[in-house]
């Protein structure tokens, strides 16, 4: 028998509490009833089927259905639990998903037709910030591999081949990788093989030597150490800080269909996303809720400790982290800035996964569906940014404005 609390009994202990907490939060203690459900502005879909892959970051997804803002917005949210990204994508294409909780670049991809087919594709906003890191095998620490520069170091002596897993070839944890050994003069394709996993079974793949490294997100980084298995070689918000990572995807055609339904989604999640960065003790709830076997299926704890910003990289050094995973931080989180979508094409573009350089910009303001997010989050008062580009300067040194994405792209030394 499972002692996760009941989602009724969730929403009565929210409503209960909302009206104390003085934050984002409290604007959910209105009833439940449809701001934005009647007329002509009424979701043209009564339920819609979202898909994630069990990993903390679908938190606001899974928690907008379990304390009911789904309702608010006149639909309801069902959380699908997926195998792979390739699942996902699949599924997406296809319609057997109405959205899903799904990597930045691979919803890119799809738009141009590399990693798999080409539909034309919608981000309706991003769901979380920073929040999953590179774990390396206590194989490497034995050779005194602590960080990326005595990784280097090990990789450079080529003692064997040495193999990392990402989850996706044009998906975020591939290019936090790629980034992250090519900032350390690593090569990923030519001084190192790498290989996709699903992430929930990276823990699985490095417990019997399948790969030296990963990148991934949470839990599944935390876990390895408490399994004993590795360590964190980085973080990802120490590669970029505040770096987007999933976003709520969906075809074009969705969007098209449905755009009432689709602003809803972006409602509900976005009122969960407040929700959850309100206070510690909503994060730590939430572990609880996404720790059960329908989500990421995994201890609490192991999931608590990262989502609170208590962190142990598993070889001696432990630290509060203040750039954790973030789900709202008013705004900044959710809004699908152009510059965003724009990194991951310069690279695709880098690693060869783009033949060529594309109108980056375009394909951007195609891709963010801004004008309907601005909507969103004008009825749920969220605020907004007065500007579509993001400035962010990277592990290396290098500053990402989105002004001129093919010399971007085309800067680094080391590249397909």
């Amino acid at each position: 028998m499972s002692d996760k609390p009941a989602p009724n009994t969730l929403r009565r202990d929210f409503l209960k509490r909302s009206a104390a907490l003085g934050s984002a939060g409290a604007l959910s203690a209105l009833p439940f009833g449809g701001v934005w459900a009647q007329g002509s502005d009424k979701p043209e879909l009564a339920e819609v089927n979202i898909g994630f892959i069990p990993l903390t970051d679908c938190s606001s997804v899974v928690m907008a259905s379990v304390m009911g803002f789904d309702k608010k917005y006149g639909i309801k949210i069902t959380p699908t639990k997926e195998a792979s990204w390739a699942a996902v994508r699949d599924k997406l294409v296809n319609g057997e998903l109405h959205a899903a909780h799904v990597l930045y670049g691979l919803v890119y991809g799809v738009h141009l037709g590399i990693g798999g087919p080409k539909k034309d594709m919608a981000c309706l906003m991003t769901l979380n910030n920073n929040g999953q890191a590179i774990t390396l095998s206590k194989e490497l620490n034995s050779k005194g591999v602590v960080d990326g520069a005595s990784l280097a170091k090990v990789v450079a002596k080529k003692e064997k081949e040495y193999t990392f897993a990402q989850t996706f070839p044009t998906g975020t944890h591939a290019m936090w990788l790629y980034y992250w050994l090519a900032a350390h003069g690593i090569d990923p394709f030519k001084d190192v093989k790498n290989i996709v996993v699903p992430p929930p079974q990276m823990v699985a793949n490095m417990r019997v030597g399948n790969m030296d490294g990963y990148c991934v997100g949470e839990p599944w980084n935390q876990r390895a150490i408490v399994d004993k298995i590795g360590f964190t070689g980085v973080t990802t918000q120490d590669i970029w800080t505040d770096h987007p990572e999933k976003i709520l995807g969906c075809t074009a055609e969705f969007v098209q269909k449905y755009p009432n339904t689709a602003r809803a989604m972006i409602c509900a999640i976005l009122e969960a996303s407040m929700w959850i960065d309100a206070n510690p003790m909503n994060r730590s709830k939430t572990a609880d809720v996404v720790s059960a076997r329908s989500y990421v299926n995994t201890d609490a704890d192991v999931i608590r400790g990262r989502m609170i910003g208590q962190y142990d990289n598993g070889i001696g050094k432990s630290w509060s982290e203040k750039n954790y995973m973030k789900f709202y931080n008013d705004g900044a989180v959710n809004f699908p800035w152009l510059s965003d979508g724009m990194w991951f094409l310069t690279q695709h573009r880098r690693w060869g996964l783009l033949k060529e350089d594309v109108d980056y910009l375009a394909v951007a303001k195609q891709v963010n569906k801004i004008d309907l997010y601005k909507q969103a989050a004008g009825i749920v008062k969220a605020s907004v940014p007065k500007t579509d580009m993001r400035t962010s300067k990277l592990i290396d040194g290098v500053v990402w404005d989105g002004k001129d994405p093919k010399k971007y792209a085309a800067s680094f030394k080391i590249k397909a």
